[in-house]
């Protein structure tokens, strides 16, 4: 049944490789499982294949501001498969470097949120998505810096408590 959760492990991790564009180059066997995809078609492929319209921009737009300035970043996504159902993962990405320290592509290590994690996470999503349906992207932003000031944390402070 389509729109329904799929779940794994929490002592498993799905792992996955793009190169600076975000095609992806590699994926591990739990990754390709819980995507429903098969290999050809996902390597190659945008990682954006995997993108649920329950995720703000805004997250993806930290996301890719943070890499790019060679920076990791810890995020909660939620997923959609081929099938259509959804997973929700907690994101460590980092920038893949060759010998000289040049980034080649992102690495990202993939783990199963803690529930309670969720409970914050899924009611703020939904705000920022109604903020950007209306404001657009800044909008969704000054959202989120309003919700980090009350509580007196960075965005990466924030997360790490959950």
């Amino acid at each position: 049944m389509a729109n329904s959760e799929v779940t794994f492990s929490d002592k498993k991790f799905i792992v996955s490789k793009t190169d600076l564009k975000g095609k992806i180059t590699y994926g591990n066997a739990l990754f390709l499982s819980i995507s429903g995809y098969q290999e050809s078609e996902l390597i190659g492929a945008p990682h954006n294949i995997l993108r649920h319209p329950d995720v703000p921009k805004l997250v993806f737009k930290l996301l890719w501001d943070h890499i790019q300035n060679g920076k990791e970043i810890f995020a909660y996504v939620k997923n959609k498969t081929k099938q259509g159902n959804y997973y929700w993962v907690y994101a460590h990405v980092t920038a893949s470097l060759d010998d000289n320290g040049k980034t080649i592509g992102y690495h990202s290590v993939r783990r199963r949120p803690k529930p309670e994690a969720l409970e914050t996470i899924i009611p703020l999503y939904s705000a920022l998505l109604a903020a950007e349906r209306s404001g657009g992207m800044a909008a969704s932003q000054k959202l989120l810096d309003t919700q980090l000031a009350q509580l007196g944390k960075t965005y990466d402070e924030f997360i790490f408590t959950l």
